[in-house]
């Protein structure tokens, strides 16, 4: 019972981590870092938070798979080397860098962290 309340313990002050980190990016990258911190825990659930390197990481069993940051001007998503990167069969297209998080972009990206992590 001990273990199980301290790992629960641990789980939340990561994520409480995390989220301290995500409210201190300066404004627009605060609210990217919000729907992307929502998006890769909805994509995957299993996925636990907890600050990698200074930034806000999403890891499954250990291992941090994927993660972003705030580097004005520009907002960075990424895989690490133990994520899953098999591309795509018949994909018509990769992701592409951009400066805004619409719909589209935000389907691709969820798509892309459930791939990461399966």
């Amino acid at each position: 019972m001990a273990a199980d309340n301290k790992k629960a313990t641990k789980k939340a002050e990561d994520e409480a981590a995390v989220l301290a980190k995500i409210a201190a990016m300066p404004g627009p990258f605060r609210e990217m870092g919000e729907r992307i911190h929502a998006l890769i825990l909805r994509s995957a659930p299993a996925l636990q938070p907890r600050v990698w390197y200074g930034m806000p990481g999403y890891g499954k069993d250990g291992p941090v798979l994927c993660f972003f940051r705030a580097d004005d001007p520009y907002m960075t998503f990424g895989l690490t080397e133990h994520a899953n990167h098999a591309l795509e069969e018949g994909a018509p297209d990769q992701l592409m860098a951009s400066a805004w998080l619409d719909e589209a972009t935000e389907a691709r990206l969820a798509a892309i962290v459930r791939r990461a992590t399966s």
